[in-house]
């Protein structure tokens, strides 16, 4: 389990161990434009990566990228160029935060059910051992035994269709996958030992103590607007991450106590006291370049309420 690669869509830029402009910009633009009909100049795309450090080439060199995997698209041939973002951009970019926002709100239902996929390979098969072991971990497998990997569930078509993809070329390969539960769950020849239960408190320990001050910070109301647009994106990035690795097994399973609701609850005062003042400095920062930008930006917002567990907006846009 790494805390630094979380798998992701292929065709989103994945998370790295500090963000690179291409990450950041999908960061900025799913949290803070959710709208596929905004014009948004690449100047003013320049300039909001700026507040992160971000050099005008780089800047420039991240929107490209994002063009090319379909995230973004150029309107018009207008110098300089004005970008939207795709349709399908959006549906993604609200899936996933709303999945980021939500993780961890309830303890998910459990009903002792696990996928495991086994596979044989010839030594041949080397190249598609180490793909489909990538493929499998995308899809929140771990490995139980080297060629069993396992994942609390049971929805198999995912999995199923990954491994005919990646071995029904390979001569000699088997795969299988199976619908199983164990006699004992618990114990060091259990599904929880797979997982490094250890690693996972652990940092989300360290997530409570980072955020600490600026959790205090943002009660106290002693964040500025430049400091809450840095700071609010830098906890979600962090937080993203677990809702990508934290295999979200049931509480018999886990370590006791188990830091995720205080991380939760840390990452939660931080996102939503400071999402006003984040949005404001945005809109300060883009309207020279961007006239618009206060009738288009806006902010997620997630809803503490069990009953209402999909994001509000923090603004609709307006045409």
């Amino acid at each position: 389990m790494n805390l630094h690669e979380p798998a992701d869509d292929v065709r989103t830029p994945r998370a790295q161990a500090g963000s690179s402009p291409q990450h950041l910009l999908t960061t900025l633009l799913g949290e803070y434009l959710d709208s596929a009909e905004a014009d948004l100049p690449s100047t003013a795309v320049i300039a909001m990566l700026g507040e992160f450090g971000v050099s005008e080439s780089s800047a420039r060199a991240a929107l490209s990228r994002l063009v090319k995997r379909g995230l973004i698209a150029v309107r018009g041939n207008r110098r300089p160029p004005v970008y939207h973002l795709t349709p399908q951009a959006i549906a993604k970019h609200r899936s996933r935060m709303q999945h980021f926002l939500n993780f961890g709100s309830h303890p998910a239902s459990w009903t002792g059910e696990w996928l495991l996929a086994s596979f044989s390979l010839p030594s041949s098969g080397q190249a598609s051992r180490h793909a489909l072991r990538r493929s499998l971990s995308a899809l929140g497998f771990v490995g139980l035994y080297d060629s069993v990997w396992i994942r609390p569930g049971s929805d198999a078509a995912p999995v199923r269709e990954a491994q005919r993809a990646l071995l029904r070329h390979v001569e000699g390969a088997r795969w299988s996958v199976l619908h199983a539960r164990f006699d004992e769950e618990t114990g060091p020849h259990g599904p929880a030992a797979a997982y490094d239960l250890t690693a996972l408190a652990s940092a989300y320990a360290s997530f409570v103590a980072r955020y600490a001050q600026l959790r205090a910070a943002a009660r106290n109301g002693e964040v500025d607007g430049a400091r809450a647009l840095v700071a609010r994106t830098s906890a979600m990035d962090s937080w993203r991450k677990f809702a990508d690795v934290d295999p979200d097994l049931p509480a018999h399973l886990l370590p006791q106590p188990w830091p995720r609701p205080e991380a939760r609850e840390t990452f939660l005062d931080i996102h939503t006291m400071l999402g006003s003042l984040a949005q404001a400095r945005l809109v300060e920062v883009m309207t020279p370049h961007w006239p618009q930008a206060s009738s288009w930006i806006t902010h997620f917002r997630a809803s503490r309420n069990p009953s209402r567990p999909a994001p509000i907006g923090g603004r609709p846009p307006v045409g």
